[in-house]
């Protein structure tokens, strides 16, 4: 069910359209599709107001939260401007919802969960268009708009895939409700059910890390002990004190850099090893062989610090030969 069915009858000439979300809509219909409506779209649209489309205000105390939700988290920047533009300016941009389907006098959200939400922290109604639908259609309905909005990141349109799926949605009802085709379903998919779901939820929406990004820490998380190591990165303090974008960028060093810094390389012969310092700003890979032992840098200060040791190689060795007498001689 496209997004201009469902609101078909608020978005008619007349309607008010004050605040972004309004004057977006409008940015895309335009005041030249409003004066080329027919006289027959405008019956069609006054039909569907005598059938419970009109826009009403409804005690926000009455409304409950879809049977699914969509977000990581809500408390950011963007609700905050929303709720401020709606102090000032009133709300002018209805939600839909549905008579609910279990609690008598009650109503469900199908989209505009952050509108409601403002409207009980400002003690508002809520306007609302009240509209008769089915499970999949409300599925259809809540996905798209959002899709349409695009105002959610890639990793909760993700786990909201994965949301409908574990509740046995058919994979053509979540495309439907995502706009997204086979292939782009089976990476979200994939990105969802892979990545454990404490890390997901310690990074957060991640509004500017996308698709690739997503299914690079997919594939570090991929193996059981990387998983394990991912959980672990991802509750420590230095983690926790970075924004969303932050952590997740430094948990992918982390994964990329192999293991963690208090543990000590391996010293098996033959056995490649890998060591990176907190800051990341570099990384060791290095291989014994017993008569061999090979040494590699990369990252930000891979090349500044290959030359200081290189520079210092000379008492570097003296420092290992004076270390090996104290061993051998006990003291």
């Amino acid at each position: 069910m496209a997004r201009k069915n469902l609101l078909a009858s608020i978005t008619a000439p007349g309607a008010p359209k004050a605040d972004s979300e309004a004057r977006s809509e409008y940015a895309r219909r335009g005041a030249s599709r409003s004066m080329m409506m027919s006289i027959d779209e405008m019956a069609e649209n006054a039909k569907k107001m005598i059938a419970g489309e009109a826009i009403i205000s409804l005690d926000a105390s009455l409304i409950d939260g879809s049977f699914v939700s969509d977000r990581i988290q809500e408390d950011d920047e963007d609700y905050l401007l929303l709720r401020d533009a709606i102090r000032r300016q009133g709300q002018s941009t209805p939600i839909l919802v549905r008579p609910h389907p279990e609690r008598d006098g009650r109503y469900m959200i199908v989209f505009g969960h952050r509108r409601a939400r403002v409207a009980r922290e400002l003690g508002v109604p809520v306007r609302a268009v009240v509209k008769n639908l089915e499970d999949i259609a409300h599925i259809v309905a809540q996905g798209q708009e959002n899709t349409a909005r695009a105002n959610l990141s890639f990793i909760e349109k993700a786990l909201f895939g994965k949301k409908l799926l574990d509740m046995g949605q058919t994979k053509d009802t979540i495309k439907s409700a995502l706009t997204v085709d086979d292939s782009l379903l089976s990476r979200m998919l994939s990105v969802a059910e892979t990545v454990p779901a404490p890390v997901i939820k310690a990074i957060g929406a991640a509004k500017s890390i996308g698709r690739d990004r997503w299914e690079e820490l997919k594939k570090q998380v991929t193996h059981p002990a990387s998983a394990d190591f991912a959980n672990e990165v991802v509750r420590s303090d230095e983690f926790q004190s970075k924004d969303a974008a932050d952590r997740f960028n430094y948990l992918l060093a982390r994964l990329k850099a192999g293991r963690m810094t208090s543990r000590k390389p391996a010293q098996r012969k033959g056995a490649a090893a890998s060591w990176a310092p907190e800051d990341n700003m570099v990384a060791a890979s290095f291989r014994n062989t017993g008569k061999t032992f090979s040494l590699s840098l990369k990252s930000k200060n891979a090349g500044e610090f290959g030359q200081y040791i290189s520079s210092n190689l000379e008492s570097l060795y003296r420092a290992f030969k004076e270390t090996k007498v104290r061993s051998e001689t006990g003291d």
